[in-house]
């Protein structure tokens, strides 16, 4: 029977986080990001273990605290001109089994105030993999069209990311799928609202689109030959 994970606490946090972005801040109610955030999120990975292997066993739900499904909350502000130190939303990423040898799309579910998606794809894919992208895009686009443009997709997701002004060099201009070739971004996602977020309907209605989303992830696994 399914349940639910998060509650209007855990938006209560993230928007507190979000007006209060320090360390101090954050040590002093850490117990309430671990209560409210954290941990009702890591239970939710691990009860996508069973439903995300049926969808594809080559795709792993991973609850670990550290080093797994879930994006830590620290942000990394080495190189960044936004030095504040946390995140105010928390996500995770469902990830192909070969992850680090080969770059890989991922499943998402990603939880913030205002701003809560399911989803999937890749995004900002290294220069390599894009090249690989594109070029099984132009030699196979009837799968793409079949991911992408079915019924299941459309009702459901809006291909998301960033584009090229011109077609990439080498491409025909007149490609019936140049929109697509011009993407630097192959991620697509649907919006959520609060309320379902933290309703009983959010583990299978993720798993629902994840099953809607398959297509295109299969489809970008096999642009960088993977098994999916």
């Amino acid at each position: 029977m399914s349940k639910a994970y998060f509650s209007p606490a855990s938006f209560r946090f993230l928007r507190a986080l979000d007006r209060n972005n320090s360390r101090d801040w954050f040590q002093a109610h850490k117990s309430d990001y671990e209560r409210h955030v954290r941990e009702p999120f890591l239970e939710l990975i691990a009860d996508m273990q069973a439903p995300l292997a049926k969808i594809s066993p080559h795709y792993r739900a991973d609850p670990r605290k550290n080093g797994g499904s879930l994006y830590r909350i620290y942000r990394d502000t080495r190189y960044s001109n936004n030095k504040l130190p946390y995140k105010p939303w928390q996500g995770s990423r469902f990830f192909h089994e070969r992850r680090r040898e080969i770059p890989a799309p991922s499943f998402y579910l990603h939880i913030q105030p205002g701003d809560c998606f399911i989803g999937g794809g890749m995004w900002h894919p290294e220069p390599d993999a894009l090249k690989h992208i594109r070029a099984f895009l132009a030699d196979n686009p009837e799968a793409w069209k079949r991911a992408t443009r079915s019924k299941a997709f459309r009702d459901r997701f809006t291909l998301w990311g960033d584009s090229l002004v011109r077609p990439p060099r080498g491409y025909d201009p007149e490609h019936e799928l140049i929109d697509d070739l011009k993407r630097k971004d192959f991620a697509a996602g649907e919006s959520i609202d609060e309320a379902l977020a933290c309703s009983a309907e959010l583990l299978p209605r993720t798993v629902e689109s994840f099953k809607r989303i398959a297509p295109m992830i299969d489809y970008l696994c096999a642009a960088q030959e993977l098994e999916f």
